[in-house]
């Protein structure tokens, strides 16, 4: 698994091999599994996916306890609705703060950090006696710990494989479903049968003894590729294809924390039982765990892009063709479970088609300014599903066309983006004088040369934009 670590000269500009050797040992092998579980815990996705991100994707349950009781007086839906919100959107403005602390102590500390903070959310959850409470501890300060423990962890799996790195990104992004499916049942149960503030303290347990295993097993390789770490790079908004994937990313993230936290309401508002609803809630992180392996597989054969456009289409048709109709358990089941694996698809694909389109050396800055746009859509979309059903007088049809569309438009700027590497590679294959086809899409980057990052080079060989849109080609 050795890559080339030669330097090719095209008429100014330089193409880099970064990768450095990888040794053939069971580091990479661990970076997976460790990511897996903080994944898990963090309630939503990455080498902490279990812990982190599939905590969060149990919100879905704690959302339709607290609508369906008075357990917070005075509470409004819209106010519940922001906190979800804030835990995802908290966890993403951090980011530029995390990438700093990996840069200036390194990713353990970064990551304890996390779990500190992960941990005391949901500890001084268990004693919140009104929404404000709620908005600090199981909104802004576990959106913290996960910020932490996310930015970490996101970019460690890509540096320990040259190949097959959808494939593995997609396998640790697949702990946030698992962490999911697990924290939904487990939620609910101990709600029901313990106490809402006991459930909030046995899941801080369990997720601070997990994550601090994972920090400090977990081994990144951030000195030996030359990784930049920087929180904020201006200059990558000089180019297109990165405020094309910001778009994809924004609109993605409309559709999906609308269906990740608003099915389980949903299925007690066509009369299926609390308990129903967090089975409903737990098949759809199943769907994501059942999912994300394979999308990251077939992006390894058939091309990164084309698997996150095609994917992402496929998230918004199943909302507007099965979930609009579904009104029996049996159906819902059904959409949680199909719909769940496509659900996901950006937390799938986001660290390798961003490597793809902008290389490993820009990685980490390229996804801070990811996570800060990424705060609005976050924050405000399930607000505004609940919103949408407020007005329409409890009705679900507004939020779930929402959903889809923002989804389909999602799938129209990656295809965008698709459009963009084909002429790139088309650009560089004429000046290696060899086919776009033998190009490889990473390692035969054009790299910036003195700092200047995204300028683009202007040579014959491009085909015009209308056939580089249907033309099919992996990328």
């Amino acid at each position: 698994m050795a890559l080339d670590c030669s330097f090719l000269k095209l008429k100014g500009r330089t193409t880099k091999r970064l990768n450095h050797p990888i040794r053939r040992n069971s580091f990479y092998v661990n970076s997976i599994f460790h990511a897996i579980l903080i994944h898990t815990s963090i309630p939503h996705t990455n080498p902490f996916p279990s812990h982190t991100w599939g905590l969060n994707s149990s919100y879905g349950v704690f959302l339709a306890h607290y609508l369906s009781t008075n357990t917070f007086p005075g509470a409004t839906r819209l106010e519940f609705a922001f906190v979800g919100g804030l835990s995802i959107s908290m966890s993403l403005l951090v980011s530029p703060l995390a990438t700093m602390t990996t840069r200036l102590y390194g990713t353990r500390t970064t990551l304890l950090i996390g779990v500190f903070l992960e941990t005391m959310s949901l500890i001084g959850a268990s004693f919140a006696t009104k929404i404000w409470h709620l908005f600090l501890s199981q909104g802004v300060c576990f959106g913290w710990g996960m910020g932490f423990l996310f930015v970490g962890s996101v970019v460690i799996v890509p540096q320990w494989f040259t190949t097959q790195r959808s494939l593995a990104n997609g396998i640790s992004a697949s702990g946030s479903g698992l962490g999911g499916l697990i924290y939904s049942l487990a939620a609910n149960s101990m709600i029901q049968n313990i106490s809402l503030g006991w459930a909030f303290r046995i899941l801080g347990i369990v997720a601070c003894f997990v994550n601090c295993a994972c920090a400090f097993l977990i081994k990144d390789r951030n000195k030996q590729i030359g990784s930049s770490q920087l929180s904020f790079d201006y200059r990558l908004f000089r180019r297109m294809e990165f405020l094309l994937l910001l778009v994809f990313g924004f609109l993605s993230m409309l559709g999906y924390i609308v269906l990740l936290f608003s099915l389980p309401n949903y299925a007690q508002s066509v009369g299926l039982t609390a308990k129903q609803g967090s089975i409903i809630g737990a098949v759809l992180n199943l769907g994501q765990a059942l999912g994300r392996p394979p999308i990251g597989y077939f992006s390894d054969s058939m091309g990164r892009i084309n698997m996150a456009g095609t994917m992402t289409f496929f998230a918004g048709l199943f909302p507007l063709v099965i979930w609009i109709p579904a009104k029996s358990f049996g159906v819902l089941i059904f959409f949680a479970l199909i719909g769940g694996t496509v659900a996901g698809t950006f937390w799938a694909i986001v660290a390798p088609v961003w490597t793809e389109v902008l290389g490993l050396v820009d990685l980490p800055a390229s996804l801070s300014i990811t996570w800060l746009v990424l705060v609005l859509p976050t924050t405000f979309s399930e607000a505004i599903a609940l919103q949408i059903v407020s007005s329409n007088k409890g009705d679900y049809l507004g939020a779930q066309l929402f959903a889809g569309f923002m989804y389909i438009g999602a799938a129209g700027f990656v295809w965008l983006v698709r459009t963009w590497k084909i002429g790139e590679l088309e650009e560089k294959a004429a000046l290696m004088h060899t086919s776009p086809e033998k190009m490889d899409p990473v390692t035969d980057a054009v790299g910036p040369e003195n700092g200047e990052t995204g300028e683009v080079m202007k040579v014959e060989g491009k085909s015009p934009f209308i056939k580089r849109l249907f033309k099919w080609q992996k990328v």
